[in-house]
């Protein structure tokens, strides 16, 4: 059965996709346009370069080994050290000089190859209208220092693999890579969830072990009759202090949080599975049709029909 962080990212249908390789040489920039219902990732396979995040001018150093995710796809600049800000020219504009036409590595700077920055890049996409609270608390940028080492030896041998297999010629390296890197995200999720989670409203709930334990059984099965009572026992705590330690550390109450969990199974089963509304009620738990398109209108603002015909 799935863990809650498992069923989150499943649900919430994240597929990765590796968009280039580089081989960036001195002197090098390029913008990073926004993009909608992704996050963005590159790792760092050899060599150095700089992160700005456009719209808040915050800079970090990505040295070999480290990761860089851009949960809410930012628009945002890779460069060297000793790039001026008006070499950092749009991505279209470098894919244009570069002569890159989406296949193999993309080559580019100022030929220096001493002090070459070899990228693994790509982004997560995720399914439309895909929502998760956890998500909305996600900061910026996560930027995981040496990353391999963080993760544990079989990450590193994963990213080491994915190198390799973005290098080669090989039949289905493209798809190795592709599989990996989702691994790559969840990783980096759980890693961001147990060093900085336990501060961070939203993050701070699966990090705790009780309440952990609840999102866990909750989860694995969504559909059954659960109450606060029900989530308590599965915690370990009593019915009071279960539900005030979950409004803490997750912002909103138990009920809340398995109504807007639903809803966005619901979402699902009408747009994706083509579910008719009684099987979409049935499939989280409502007995009752109407019960189930009252709710549904409450939180996402259209009845269930209302929401297939638009999607």
């Amino acid at each position: 059965m799935l863990d809650a962080l498992s069923d989150i990212l499943t649900r919430l249908s994240v597929k990765g996709t590796l968009y280039f390789r580089t081989s960036f040489s001195s002197t090098w920039g390029l913008e990073v346009p926004p993009f909608e219902n992704a996050a963005r990732f590159h790792f760092a396979h050899r060599g150095t370069c700089k992160v700005m995040i456009n719209k808040t001018g915050e800079n970090l150093v990505l040295a070999q080994g480290d990761l860089v995710i851009i949960p809410h796809g930012a628009s945002h600049s890779l460069f060297c050290e000793n790039t001026s800000p008006h070499e950092i020219l749009p991505l279209d504009r470098v894919l244009e000089e570069s002569g890159y036409k989406g296949d193999g590595v993309l080559v580019y700077g100022g030929g220096d190859l001493e002090k070459e920055t070899q990228l693994i890049c790509g982004h997560f996409s995720f399914a439309k209208d895909a929502r998760h609270m956890i998500f909305d608390q996600l900061p910026d940028y996560i930027h995981i220092q040496n990353y391999g080492e963080t993760a544990g030896k079989w990450m590193e041998s994963t990213l080491r693999m994915i190198g390799d297999e973005t290098r080669s010629t090989k039949f289905g390296g493209d798809l190795i890579a592709l599989k990996m890197s989702e691994v790559i995200f969840a990783q980096a999720i759980r890693t961001f969830i147990e060093n900085q989670g336990s501060d961070i409203t939203g993050f701070a709930a699966f990090a705790d072990p009780h309440i952990s334990r609840a999102l866990n059984a909750f989860h694995k099965a969504p559909a059954e009759s659960w109450s606060v009572e029900s989530l308590a026992r599965e915690a370990g705590l009593s019915r009071t202090s279960f539900a005030q330690h979950f409004a803490k550390k997750m912002g909103v109450t138990p009920i809340q949080y398995l109504t807007s969990w639903r809803m966005q199974i619901a979402r699902q089963g009408l747009v994706e599975q083509k579910m008719n509304v009684a099987e979409v009620a049935a499939l989280i738990g409502y007995a009752s049709e109407s019960a189930f398109s009252r709710v549904f209108k409450k939180e996402v603002g259209a009845s269930p029909a209302e929401y297939r015909i638009a999607n």
